[in-house]
C-alpha cells in the first residue's frame, strides 16, 4: 500500500498502520488515515528511508515514524513523533532488544527474535 501525498507522490512504507475501513479496490491511503509508518532501511533504500520519506511524511502531518535498521547484525528501532511546533520529527527513543512504546498504541516487541545470525 502506498500513501497518497499528491498526484505524483505515493511512497510505499515498509510497514503501514492505518485507521480506515478495508476496501477491496484500495491501493493507497490518505495521510490522515495513517497512524504509523515504518521504514525498513537497506543499503539500497538508506537515503530515501532516512532523509526523503520522513520529510514528505512530516509535511503531510503523519504523526508517528519508526525506522528499523541493522546494527552489528541486530535490529534497532528508531522511534520518532511529529513535533507540532516545528512540523518535523523528533526522536523519542532508540530501541534495542525490546521495543516498548505507549503511542500511537501500546505495543511491546521482542526485537531479539527478528533477525537470525
Amino acid at each position: 500500500m502506498s500513501v497518497r501525498l499528491g498526484e505524483r507522490q505515493r511512497p510505499e512504507p515498509g510497514i503501514l498502520v492505518v485507521d480506515a475501513p478495508p476496501r477491496d479496490d484500495r491501493t493507497s491511503h490518505l495521510p490522515e488515515e495513517v497512524v504509523l509508518f515504518a521504514e525498513i532501511v537497506s543499503d539500497e533504500s538508506a537515503v530515501r528511508d532516512r532523509e526523503s520519506k520522513p520529510l514528505k511524511y512530516a509535511g503531510a502531518g503523519i504523526r508517528h515514524l519508526w525506522r528499523v535498521e541493522e546494527e552489528n547484525g541486530d535490529p534497532v528501532v528508531h522511534v520518532y513523533e511529529l513535533d507540532d511546533t516545528t512540523g518535523a520529527y523528533v526522536a523519542t527513543g532508540i530501541h534495542r532488544d525490546k521495543l516498548v512504546v505507549p503511542v500511537p498504541f501500546p505495543i511491546e516487541i521482542d526485537l531479539t527474535t527478528l533477525f537470525t545470525r
